[in-house]
């Protein structure tokens, strides 16, 4: 069920950052439905929240999502890996997860910064960060993330020019 979007000013998914934590400071809003405004209540209290996206866009095509890709991470040095050992939005469900900053709640509107997604993103839900929940007990393996650089600002389509 769709609980709102996302406006932000990416129109292009390859223009668009690839994840929240590369993009820290770009602000955006989530425009809740009417219906659900009362369940921002308490929102604005929390620094950080988890934003949980559909990043299937109007009009594309219900295929056959490929189990092993190349992640745009490593589009310069492509290695196929299994859909659920990468963040990319190609998903057999295309359910996007953004760890943003909430810095206001007005009426039905949540102001953020760390946006990653289009304009017109669907909202699927938002979870308040709790560090005694999220944040492991140690310093976790990251797998082949902890092999590749992760450039502040980086988007699939700088990511493909990139030098090898």
């Amino acid at each position: 069920m769709i609980i709102g979007v996302v406006r932000s000013a990416h129109t292009e998914p390859a223009d668009t950052p690839v994840q929240s934590g590369l993009n820290p400071d770009e602000a955006a809003v989530i425009e809740m439905d009417e219906q659900y405004v009362d369940g921002l209540d308490g929102l604005a209290e929390v620094d950080f929240a988890w934003l949980l996206t559909w990043l299937e866009r109007p009009g594309d095509r219900h295929e056959t999502v490929a189990l092993r890709q190349v992640p745009y991470l490593l589009s310069t040095r492509p290695r196929k890996l299994g859909i659920f050992a990468t963040r990319g939005p190609r998903r057999v469900n295309p359910i996007g997860l953004s760890l943003i900053r909430v810095l206001g709640v007005v009426g039905s509107t949540v102001r953020f910064t760390g946006v990653d997604v289009v304009d017109g993103t669907p909202v699927i839900d938002v979870k308040p960060y709790v560090t005694a929940f999220d944040r492991p007990p140690i310093t976790p393996r990251c797998g082949w993330f902890d092999h590749v650089a992760l450039p502040m600002g980086a988007t699939p389509a700088s990511l493909e020019r990139r030098p090898s």
